[in-house]
């Protein structure tokens, strides 16, 4: 009896300690991940906010440049109107004007009554002759430090350096900068407590005490960003992750919640997986055709992404797109499709002039800087005019209202048209396209799923055609499926572009190929019949 129960004593103690191993292996596994994790968001914030500073750097001195160039009396009412129509066209600037001795002797956006109550307080000079100013008054917004830069007698207004990068994601920061003769760096939109100044120059991660600390900065050293976090913070922000990796320590040991938690966190997620899908060039790229109705000629193609992820499931595009576009990785994604349309059709768009293909952008490639010059670099490494490049944007691309119209004027002047994809699933009207200048308007499918029914969506259609003709825009229509989809839309006085099933599926960039050189020979034998 005695031996039983020191059997079961011996059990239920090497059962505890195992138990209480396990939920202590769990809580460091789970805090060590959180730690990554953490990491992480400080690489991205940083890394954002360097990308945005560097933009707001180059913006301002092209505008001082021009300002400079003002052909017009000093502080004059045409000088101001050079300068506000020079200041409309930025995303970052607030105000500008021209001023002496420390004080605004004019202002583009502010009339002599505000000017007077703006106080513009020295902070910095910086190497080059530029002065550094924090405004007040009238050209502050909610209180948040705006800061102002003067070379010579002109001057700019960044737009809440603050206000405008942190949302509701980004994690706390401290901008500086490297004042002129001096080694130290000078402190700028502090909100963290003050370790010693090398974090703030030495880029990378570093910790003091109890914060975590990441740092990135301009390619000249002279401005940088640092992201922090405190080691409480992270844990509070991660607590699910905690009580998830000390509940299943305690369940089945230490090293079995530290496989596990790793593996779910860090090798599994599907996050994970679509990154490295697109680092090692894991995803397919497919081609669908785009006909015109008039001859039932292949004129272009859509291209598309496919992706089977590491356990022999396929995703849906409208699930890893989004979660690229969420995660911050989506340019990525992008890039891969352009690299690969130039692969795949890059001698057929040389040799066929008429021949388009379409290429889908998200959101967030609008306001990418490295995008239009990425897209740009690989044409000219294909050799592809970006005439024979149309981008595909959706109506929710468009919300962020200036940078959608100033990168579709981008693309425009670099040859390129511009379509909005799924039309009538958002927001656009008449006039609102108008301002976008689009070259073409999608429809949606829901609208040729409906022709033949009742629903209200069919009387909508002949709007939407009104209205594109109106505006002089190429209409394609997505979805055609049957028959009569087609000879729907075929019965219409106006050119019409179409894809779907109807027409043929998406298929590899062999496929597609095959498709439009049998396309060719039946044009080539109808031809020699007439």
């Amino acid at each position: 009896m005695k031996t039983a129960k020191k059997r079961v004593r011996v059990t239920l103690i090497a059962t505890t300690l195992a138990w209480v191993c396990g939920i202590e292996g769990g809580y460091l596994v789970g805090a060590g991940l959180a730690l990554i994790q953490a990491a992480t968001q400080l690489k991205q914030d940083a890394d954002r906010l360097i990308a945005e500073e560097n933009a707001t750097l180059r913006e301002t001195y092209a505008t001082l440049k021009k300002m400079s160039s003002s052909p017009y009396p000093y502080c004059s009412e045409a000088e101001l109107a050079y300068f506000r129509k020079l200041l409309f066209q930025t995303d970052y600037l607030r105000d500008g004007g021209r001023m002496r001795d420390g004080r605004s002797d004019c202002s583009a956006t502010l009339a002599s009554a505000d000017l007077s109550a703006t106080a513009m307080k020295f902070q910095y000079s910086m190497p080059g002759g530029t002065n550094v100013y924090v405004a007040a008054g009238p050209l502050q917004v909610r209180d948040q430090p705006t800061l102002g830069l003067q070379f010579k007698d002109l001057y700019v207004v960044i737009n809440s350096g603050a206000g405008r990068r942190v949302d509701s994601n980004t994690l706390p920061f401290i901008m500086t900068v490297k004042p002129a003769m001096s080694p130290h760096p000078a402190r700028l939109l502090s909100t963290a407590p003050q370790p010693e100044d090398a974090i703030f120059t030495t880029e990378g991660l570093a910790r003091k005490r109890e914060t975590l600390y990441f740092t990135r900065c301009t390619p000249d050293k002279l401005s940088c960003m640092t992201t922090h976090i405190t080691i409480p913070e992270v844990m509070q922000r991660e607590n699910s992750v905690l009580r998830y990796s000390m509940g299943l320590g305690g369940i089945v040991g230490a090293p079995f919640g530290f496989l596990f938690s790793l593996a779910y966190r860090r090798r599994r997620s599907m996050e994970q997986q679509l990154r490295r899908a697109i680092t090692k060039d894991g995803l397919q790229m497919v081609y669908q055709p785009i006909v015109d109705l008039a001859t039932k000629r292949i004129v272009g193609a859509e291209s598309l992404a496919r992706w089977t992820d590491e356990e022999g499931f396929e995703i849906g595009a409208e699930v890893f797109v989004k979660l690229a576009e969420d995660c911050g990785f989506v340019g990525a994604l992008t890039r891969l499709a352009v690299r690969h349309g130039m692969n795949d059709l890059g001698a057929t768009l040389r040799s066929h002039p008429d021949f388009r293909l379409s290429i889908n952008v998200a959101p967030r490639d609008l306001g990418d800087p490295a995008f239009l010059p990425n897209l740009e670099g690989a044409l000219q490494r294909a050799g592809v005019p970006a005439q024979s490049v149309a981008i595909e944007i959706t109506e929710r691309s468009t919300a962020r209202h200036e940078v959608a119209i100033e990168t579709i004027r981008r693309l425009h002047e670099m040859g390129h048209s511009v379509h909005i994809d799924d039309f009538g699933t958002g927001y656009s009207s008449l006039s609102y396209l108008h301002e976008l200048d689009i070259d073409a308007i999608k429809i949606d499918r829901s609208f040729t799923k409906a022709i033949g029914t009742e629903a209200v969506t069919v009387a909508i259609l002949p709007q939407i055609l009104v209205m594109a003709d109106t505006l002089k825009l190429e209409v394609i229509v997505e979805g055609i499926e049957t028959a009569p989809q087609a000879d729907y839309f075929t019965s219409m006085a106006q050119p019409i572009l179409a894809q779907g099933w109807f027409f043929g599926y998406p298929v590899p960039a062999e496929t597609f190929l095959d498709l439009l050189a049998e396309d060719e020979k039946k044009a080539q034998a109808v031809m020699g019949a007439l």
